[in-house]
Parts: structure tokens; sequence; C-alpha cells
């Protein structure tokens, strides 16, 4: 029979010696290493009296910016939800009513906006697809509830208040556009 390739591996028969043969190297390589582990320092971080730094381009909660008058900045243009591979946001279009110039920018909002986070995968392409540059991932951690429909972030939830403003410009330069 032919070989395709020229390559050859020589396998050794060569009979153990009786130390290899009681397993002593291996059984004292195995305890260094245990030990090695055993010596170093702890990773575990013990929240939440000690708070993890995290990366500036971390992604976590959502939030939806105003802008400075205090008006929302979405216009339910639906790019953020046709962007989510998880389908996890959901609108419904309006248009704004007269008297509602103080709180909408747009003649259309999004009357209703929820992401479901459980099926959020924080992946940040719907802030990427948003053109009025009304949603950001935060470096907020999502709270942990014990009910499914809590995970149900209706605007109640995701619209920032203007006493608590989130400061985003970090996030702006340094994880937008694919600068990361």
């Amino acid at each position: 029979m032919e070989s395709f390739t020229n390559r050859k591996k020589v396998v050794s028969d060569k009979p153990m010696t009786f130390i290899e043969k009681l397993y002593l190297p291996a059984i004292f390589s195995g305890m260094m290493i245990t030990m090695k582990h055993i010596l170093t320092r702890k990773k575990t971080i013990k929240y939440p009296e000690e708070i993890r730094v995290f990366a500036p381009v971390y992604r976590g909660q959502h939030v939806l910016k105003r802008d400075e008058e205090g008006r929302e900045n979405c216009t339910a243009c639906g790019l953020c939800a046709v962007a989510c591979p998880a389908e996890a946001i959901t609108m419904v279009a309006d248009e704004r009513k007269r008297g509602e110039e103080n709180l909408y920018r747009e003649e259309k909002y999004a009357s209703t906006y929820e992401i479901n986070m459980l099926r959020c995968i924080f992946c940040g392409l719907c802030e990427e697809a948003c053109p009025k540059e009304a949603i950001f991932l935060t470096d907020r951690i999502v709270p942990t509830e014990f009910e499914r429909a809590n995970f149900i972030y209706g605007k109640d939830k995701l619209v920032e208040s203007m006493e608590d403003r989130i400061d985003i410009s970090l996030r702006q330069n340094t994880g937008k556009r694919g600068a990361i």
C-alpha cells in the first residue's frame, strides 16, 4: 500500500523503569501543581463589599438617553430591534401630539419600548445600529430578580432620569463604531 505523505511517526516501545512503574514522578508533579494553586492569591471578589473594576467597553444594563432639554432621543425607527440577533427588543411607534414637544425630539416616538433581558446577549449591536444615539449599554450590572416578568424592562426602567444622568462619553469614545 502506498503512503499519501512522507511523514512517519516512530513509536517507541521502550520498557518502563521501576520508578516509572510506580508513577512517582507523575504523582509528585501533580502534587507540585496542587501546592502552587494552594499558595497563590485567591481571585474571588466579595461582592458587594468589594466592587470589581470593569473595562471601559463593558456592556451592562441598557439606557435610553435624553437630550439636554430632557426629551427622549429615540425616534422609534426600529433599527435596534432589527439589529438584535436575540430578538429581545420590541417597540410600538406613535406620533407626537400637540403639547408633547418637551417630551420627544421628533414627530415619531416609541410609546412602548421593551427589552427582554433574559434574551439579551449584551452584544451591543443595538447601540451600533441606532442613528440617534438613543440606546447605550452602560457599565451598570443588571440587578437580579426572582420572577421572570421582572426581566422585561420597559421605558420606566430604561429611560434615564434627569436627576441621575448616565455619563456615556467614555463609552462613545472607546466602544462605538468598531473602535474596540
